[in-house]
């Protein structure tokens, strides 16, 4: 895969998003953490944010009024370039976790990529964000989101083919496939392995290819005439197929399928 330049050369990314345990990260020396990616509403959590990832429809009073000169806005211009070099939007899932995730992984070129606070589970009453109670994005009906767990997996194993660890700093349920790791363990974390060397990561790839569901503009809602609904469930099979191989570890289908029923 090829990266779309800014590269921090191989360095540890925390990616924050605005699930509720998001304010844990307040108080976090940076420590082994060399950039962080804030998303969405996240950037109120730390003054020390790198860059700040948001779709274009976020509402202006959400955004910052102010930025120091080194902190950078991460607009659609840019993030949906980086996630076409890794397939496109559709197949990567089209919520700002994953798309803020695949820009980091074109643009910084990182060795491990550790979220917090996008874990994707909404509790029924409470808090549902930092914030207090926000819209669940990535249990909306959406073509790109009918399997978040292969959408994870997807992502987890094309980042370690760029020699780069997923990692999730939570304590609690996830619909992230990444193993959990202490922030103290960050500097710690080892390079992935496959142990396939990759042929099930191609063979989900060229289903994506020859599907033809490629939309470069990223607006794949443009164009639903245009994909075939079994034909996505199939290549989100085909990753859930992958990430077992490549990794020796297994999505729990029953969590999967007990979620797909509210989408």
């Amino acid at each position: 895969m090829h990266g779309v330049g800014m590269s921090d050369g191989g360095g540890i990314v925390l990616m924050i998003g605005s699930g509720p345990d998001a304010t844990r990260c307040r108080d976090w020396p940076r420590g082994a953490i060399s950039t962080i990616v804030a998303i969405n509403n996240a950037w109120q959590l730390r003054p020390d944010w790198d860059y700040l990832a948001f779709p274009d429809d976020f509402a202006e009073d959400r955004k910052p009024h102010r930025q120091a000169p080194s902190q950078r806005i991460v607009r659609s211009d840019a993030y949906v370039p980086a996630n076409n070099t890794y397939g496109g939007v559709l197949f990567a899932g089209g919520t700002m976790a994953f798309s803020a995730a695949y820009w980091a992984l074109a643009a910084l070129k990182p060795r491990v990529l550790a979220f917090l606070g996008c874990d994707m589970v909404y509790p029924a009453t409470g808090r549902t964000h930092f914030y207090g109670t926000g819209s669940a994005d990535p249990l909306r009906r959406d073509v790109s989101l009918r399997d978040l767990e292969a959408k994870s997996a997807r992502l987890e194993l094309l980042a370690a083919q760029d020699g780069c660890a997923c990692v999730r700093l939570s304590e609690g349920d996830s619909r992230l496939t990444f193993p959990p790791v202490a922030p103290a363990a960050l500097s710690k974390v080892a390079r992935p392995v496959l142990r396939n060397s990759g042929h099930a990561i191609r063979a989900a790839l060229d289903a994506e290819i020859r599907s033809g569901m490629r939309f470069d503009s990223g607006r794949y809602w443009d164009h639903l005439a245009e994909i075939d609904i079994p034909e996505i469930d199939e290549i989100d099979r085909l990753w859930r197929h992958a990430f077992a191989s490549e990794t020796g570890r297994h999505i729990d289908r029953a969590r999967s399928d007990r979620a797909a029923v509210l989408r």
